[in-house]
């Protein structure tokens, strides 16, 4: 029986990578004689539909079970109608996972275990790290900004915007810089140093929120 699982290395010892639809490599294993094949998973960069080709592609190697991390809704979906048996919360080599499988140790599931998107290329790496100019978690970015206008008058030009997109993102934007319009603008040099205390801290202030917001749902989502 052949049993794929997503990997972060090209042999049996490679730890098993969390994300499914976005993993490095799949590894193809035959149960009985733990012969394996490797592929590259060429989903990796896709902007969207990465689970739902992922699936299509270890369905269309025979898989007949998937052990993985995390599965998203749409993978689950796929893996479901082409009768693939899903094993999430899995860590540790793809060997040891396999040997648990063989010994009837691991729970099959039909729904997903992360919401859609997880993994992309715009969302939050696994370590939480910073990608650039972004912090992102999840999907959407700040967006719009908390900006007091461009025009005449006090304006933070593209400062740092806190509008939370699509309720999945958490962007930082470009930077804190006054707009230069007239009036009693504040010029183009930045704000005065008491202020950009004052709004860093109302920034972390919201962050901690949002942080806390998302340690929350997924205490919840463990608690399942």
């Amino acid at each position: 029986m052949k049993v794929a699982v997503s990997a972060s290395g090209k042999d049996l010892d490679a730890p098993i990578d969390p994300r499914f639809g976005r993993c490095a490599y799949f590894i193809l294993v035959e149960t009985e004689d733990m012969s394996f094949e490797v592929f590259d998973n060429e989903n990796i960069a896709l902007g969207g539909g990465a689970g739902i080709q992922s699936a299509q592609f270890v369905a269309s190697k025979g898989a007949k079970a998937v052990i993985t991390g995390n599965c998203g809704p749409n993978a689950v979906r796929t893996l479901n109608a082409a009768g693939t048996e899903i094993i999430v919360g899995q860590s540790g080599t793809v060997r040891e996972a396999i040997e648990r499988y063989k010994k009837g140790l691991l729970d099959t599931t039909s729904e997903a275990n992360v919401t859609d998107h997880y993994g992309s290329s715009g969302s939050a790496p696994d370590t939480g790290a910073y990608g650039g100019a972004n912090m992102g978690v999840g999907r959407g970015g700040m967006g719009g900004g908390m900006g007091m206008g461009g025009g005449r008058g006090m304006g933070m030009g593209r400062g740092m915007g806190m509008g939370m997109g699509g309720g999945r993102g958490m962007g930082m934007g470009r930077g804190i810089g006054m707009g230069g319009g007239r009036g009693v603008g504040m010029g183009g040099q930045g704000m005065a140093s008491d202020e950009e205390l004052s709004f860093l801290r109302n920034q972390t202030q919201e962050l901690r929120r949002e942080i806390e917001a998302l340690e929350s749902k997924i205490k919840s989502l463990e608690k399942k």
